[in-house]
């Protein structure tokens, strides 16, 4: 038969404490903090009855609390820009299932489509937070010296940072791009076309530099380039006016999967084009509506889950050891061939 609750704890106004759950399961309350505690030294047995107790009287450990008497805090800051590309909503899915498993929940923070977002980092070192994951955002230097002077961990994903500080992980930007300018110059394309993303982003940048280095080692350039600046409504607008040129183009590279799909769609929709016959479109991500029937996007595939994971383990161990030097990680992806452009050969 389950304990009843001792009639001190029934009697104290307001939620049971972890000095509460001590006394009932008759342990000391640092054997209750470390049960509550992922990986902290403490008996199994123990720990089952402590768990067991804190359910009985229905406590919860004061996260908060705990973060202000032991100085570390378990909430990691996320800054994710425009969940409506369903690249970053796949990443944070991913981010969030990681961070769990070293023990850190993700406080999301939304962020601008631009190259630096200090007003809004200024805004989440308000918070008591273990660490800041900034995906597609970069710090100024003035606010990474800031972190590095308050020992704040940053891991920036899918863009490269300039400053030896701040540790970043990455997808092959510049080689995958290049592999789609191989694939699109053996398909027999003669007009190549770049709709490029954020002109002040290292992602843009490399992928550009990278399609068109290839395209010059084969003695070509781009007949178009425009820029959309990563937004579906600027990629259609910018998508018209090329399609609409009596020199249209007969390939177009966008720097990412949600221009891509959306000058798919006005190729199809608006100018009656046979995507992989009359035009090729290429993508860059592979997001999970670049495999639907409707769209079949040509694309490279960004690995977002390995993304996501060294992330998480790059920050969990800056957290844990707080010398540890920054790192720099660039992880391969693939081109994944479909419907929308044609084929070498």
């Amino acid at each position: 038969m389950a304990r009843q609750p001792t009639s001190d704890a029934m009697a104290r106004p307001g939620p049971p404490t972890a000095h509460d759950v001590a006394r009932l399961a008759g342990v000391s309350q640092s054997a209750v903090s470390r049960s509550f505690t992922p990986g902290a030294s403490v008996s199994e047995k123990t720990r089952e009855k402590v768990l067991k107790t804190a359910k009985e009287l229905g406590y919860r450990p004061n996260l908060i609390a705990r973060s202000l008497i032991t100085q570390r805090s378990n909430l990691i800051g996320v800054a994710i820009p425009h969940l409506g590309n369903p690249f970053y909503a796949t990443l944070l899915e991913a981010l969030s299932e990681d961070l769990a498993e070293h023990g850190y929940r993700a406080m999301l923070f939304p962020a601008p489509m631009s190259a630096f977002v200090d007003p809004l980092i200024e805004e989440m070192l308000s918070f008591r937070l273990g660490g800041l994951i900034l995906v597609s955002s970069s710090l100024s230097s003035g606010l990474a010296e800031e972190c590095l002077r308050i020992g704040l961990p940053v891991v920036q994903v899918n863009r490269v940072s300039s400053r030896g500080t701040v540790s970043t992980i990455v997808g092959d930007n510049r080689g995958g791009a290049a592999q789609v300018a191989e694939f699109l110059v053996a398909g027999g394309h003669e007009r190549i076309a770049y709709m490029a993303g954020l002109e002040a982003s290292s992602t843009n940048h490399d992928r550009e530099e990278g399609f068109t280095e290839c395209l010059a080692r084969h003695g070509r350039s781009l007949s178009h380039r425009v820029v959309a600046n990563y937004s579906a409504e600027q990629a259609r607008d910018h998508a018209r006016i090329l399609l609409a040129r009596p020199d249209r183009p007969d390939a177009l590279f966008c720097a990412n999967d949600h221009m891509a799909i959306a000058a798919l769609s006005v190729a199809r929709a608006e100018f009656g084009l046979v995507p992989g016959r009359d035009i090729s479109i290429v993508g860059f991500d592979d997001t999970r509506l670049s495999a639907m029937p409707e769209f079949s996007l040509t694309t490279f595939r960004q690995p977002v889950i390995e993304m996501a994971r060294d992330a998480a383990d790059v920050l969990h161990r800056m957290i844990s050891a707080p010398d540890a030097e920054a790192t720099r990680t660039v992880l391969p992806g693939e081109l994944v061939i479909r419907g929308s452009a044609r084929l070498p050969g």
